[in-house]
């Protein structure tokens, strides 16, 4: 009986321990997420103006409205598909290129160091530098067009309506692989070599051992790096803005975040920002789950 009781005054004193720990981190997601999206869901229900500092403005409740809007407007639904051509060509490159580069970096090569600090170099590199080297590669008189000669695509890839979106898709792919690899790198570590050397007694040989041992043995990291290119592709804005002038052409390359900035910032609708943020969430929610579902497949 006493054991007991001097048990319990002990997990109460952990218990508020912990909670004084995690308090700070719990304010910070109430800051930076719940409170602005709360307030995002809000603005979407009314008619909502941008005033001056300390000026009051109506703001009235409109219900649906916004939304409809946004299901009604044919630049959003542009936005959307061009959103699911850069994943369809970007999520699975980006899955492919850095589990193969992950593997071929995790094995004893010279200047393997090298190698995987010269992979994560434009990850950490400034957005707009990249740009201005993709600009100068893929430009009407870039270096890629005066390679090709005759065969340089009419007009020039940026302001290709249709290769607009899977320049930018490629782009955002080559200067994301270092992040992706090193998760993968970090996930290949706890692949037991045993696997490799049982595969390896049965005949299999280094693709076979690829597909029997690495592919299922990285399986959580693959569901890790989906999402979060599903993430950063729904959340595209630096990239169309900066390489094709703000979703040129004709809204080839527009993506939601980019509409949501310019009718919210530039035209001064943020109620219907506001709708199509709530959309674009409800709907990267959706498909994450769903990849989610199957990438965890077989577990």
């Amino acid at each position: 009986m006493t054991l007991l009781h001097t048990k319990a005054p002990a997990r109460r004193g952990t218990s508020r321990i912990g909670a004084l720990f995690v308090t700070p981190y719990v304010l910070f997601i109430l800051a930076v997420f719940a409170v602005p999206l709360g307030y995002t869901v809000w603005i979407s229900f009314h008619r909502f103006y941008f005033t001056a500092p300390g000026a009051d403005a109506d703001t009235p409740w409109v219900g649906l409205d916004n939304y409809q809007a946004v299901f009604t407007d044919p630049v959003v639904g542009r936005a959307f598909l061009n959103i699911l051509i850069f994943l369809v060509i970007n999520v699975p490159l980006t899955v492919g290129l850095s589990l193969v580069l992950a593997s071929a970096l995790n094995a004893k090569l010279p200047f393997r160091s090298f190698f995987r600090a010269a992979y994560y170099v434009p990850y950490v590199t400034a957005s707009v530098a990249l740009v201005a080297v993709w600009q100068f590669l893929f430009g009407g008189d870039g270096l890629v067009n005066n390679l090709l000669g005759g065969l340089a695509p009419d007009p020039s890839w940026l302001v290709n309506s249709e290769l607009a979106m899977p320049v930018i898709a490629f782009f955002v792919t080559w200067k994301q692989l270092g992040f992706f690899v090193m998760l993968y790198l970090a996930a290949l570590q706890n692949v037991g070599k045993e696997l490799y050397e049982a595969a390896s007694v049965d005949g299999a040989g280094r693709i076979r051992q690829f597909f029997s041992v690495t592919v299922p043995g990285v399986r959580p990291a693959t569901t890790l790096v989906v999402i979060y290119a599903i993430i950063t592709g729904a959340n595209l804005f630096s990239e169309p803005y900066l390489l094709t002038g703000g979703g040129g052409p004709d809204h080839a390359s527009a993506s939601p975040v980019l509409i949501m900035y310019q009718k919210g910032i530039e035209q001064g609708h943020p109620d219907f920002a506001a709708a199509l943020g709530i959309v674009l969430v409800a709907v990267v929610l959706a498909v994450s789950l769903v990849a989610r579902k199957l990438t965890e497949r077989g577990n």
